[in-house]
């Protein structure tokens, strides 16, 4: 490998076209194609430099590192991205009846409720994220267990009422247009 084009450098690739690097990892460019957008590629692919900036390259980037944490801290604790509940729904509960008369209610706080739906979510990223990274799986297994995945998020669509950020609902596959 030859020297590190720094931060900055426009390339042109043979598939992807024109591009300029924006950032610089360890083992990958990041370059924003005018055409596809943002591509990473590995230090050793081929393309032809069209302007080199060699600034000295810091090849671990602080997305890496704050990932790298972000990831031991998910580890080895239980620490998971504050969600909030829909403020209509804060200090409520669940009441669930049984058919049977004879048989006494169940009522939940719908924050334990909420935060058992959120513990479930994380699970299922994890898992997701688990079978993406497997070596042990070949790519077919892999999108068959990802569209479980995606099936599961969409049979939880139905909990979305209880979010206060809808960036953070469950999402299935959506509709088909």
């Amino acid at each position: 490998m030859g020297t590190l084009l720094g931060i900055g450098s426009r390339i042109k690739h043979d598939e992807l076209g024109a591009g300029v690097i924006t950032n610089v990892t360890s083992k990958h460019y990041w370059i924003t194609f005018i055409e596809t957008g943002l591509e990473t590629l590995d230090l050793d692919t081929d393309f032809e430099v069209i302007e080199a900036v060699e600034d000295e390259v810091d090849t671990i980037s602080f997305y890496e590192v704050e990932k790298t944490l972000r990831g031991l801290l998910k580890h080895y604790s239980d620490i998971s991205e504050v969600v909030p509940i829909a403020d209509k729904w804060k200090g409520g509960s669940i009441t669930l009846n049984p058919a049977d008369p004879n048989l006494s209610n169940k009522e939940i706080p719908i924050d334990t409720f909420f935060h058992k739906i959120v513990m479930v979510r994380d699970r299922i990223r994890v898992m997701e994220q688990k079978i993406n990274a497997s070596k042990n799986l070949d790519d077919q297994e892999k999108i068959d267990l990802q569209q479980y995945i995606t099936r599961i998020y969409g049979s939880l669509t139905t909990f979305n009422v209880l979010f206060k950020n809808s960036s953070q609902n469950f999402k299935g596959e959506g509709k088909k247009k």
